[in-house]
Parts: structure tokens; C-alpha cells; sequence
């Protein structure tokens, strides 16, 4: 059982990772901490999506909230991609992964779902 729960936790993990805009989030992230409409603040979006990205990294255990007064503050949780990492280097055996390359890797041997 808790063979499954670490699958299902690298699957959100990597579901939040594939989009560009929660990868930069986490960027900014490594900074320090940040308030929500802080984060916001450079992307062409509503605040509602960027709360909607927040809630997917929150989720996923990347990142957590913490309400400060009237203002809803992210913190990046780093150990949260230590299971992400480990699993990526078992392909690189300790070395580091080309995601390029495992993307490639992954389109020739999975089959086109379109």
C-alpha cells in the first residue's frame, strides 16, 4: 500500500512540474517566501488562476500557504521534490538527467495517443 502512495505522490509531483507557469512559481519560490499577490504579480492571469496553480503545488506538496493576518503568504517546501529526484537519478544512475533527452525517450517508446 504504501508502495502506491509514493506513486501517486511522484504523479502529482510531476503533474504540477509539467506546466511552465508552476515550474517558474517555484523559481520564484527559492527566493523566499512570497505573498500570494506577490506571485501573481508578473503573469498575465487572473488571480483566480494563480490561486488555482497555488492549490496544485500545494497539493503536490511543493510548496504550503500560511494565512498572515489578510494576506495568504507561499512558502517552497524543498524536501518535496527529494522523492522526484531519487526516482530521476535511478535513470542517470546518480548522474544528472537530460529532461530533453528523456523526453525523447519517452515519445519513441510510449505510443502517440492522439
Amino acid at each position: 500500500m504504501k508502495g502506491m502512495q509514493n506513486a501517486i505522490a511522484l504523479d502529482m509531483v510531476f503533474a504540477a512540474l509539467a506546466d511552465p507557469t508552476r515550474r517558474a512559481i517555484l523559481s520564484m519560490l527559492l527566493e523566499d517566501d512570497m505573498a500570494v499577490t506577490d506571485v501573481a504579480e508578473p503573469f498575465e492571469m487572473s488571480l483566480a488562476a494563480i490561486s488555482k496553480h497555488l492549490g496544485i503545488l500545494g497539493r503536490a506538496g511543493l510548496i504550503t500557504q500560511e494565512r498572515r493576518g489578510r494576506v495568504t503568504w507561499c512558502k517552497l517546501e524543498p524536501d518535496a521534490l527529494r522523492d522526484a529526484s531519487i526516482w530521476m537519478q535511478s535513470f542517470g544512475q546518480f548522474e544528472a538527467v537530460n529532461l530533453d533527452a528523456f523526453e525523447r525517450f519517452l515519445k519513441a517508446e510510449l505510443p502517440d495517443e492522439g
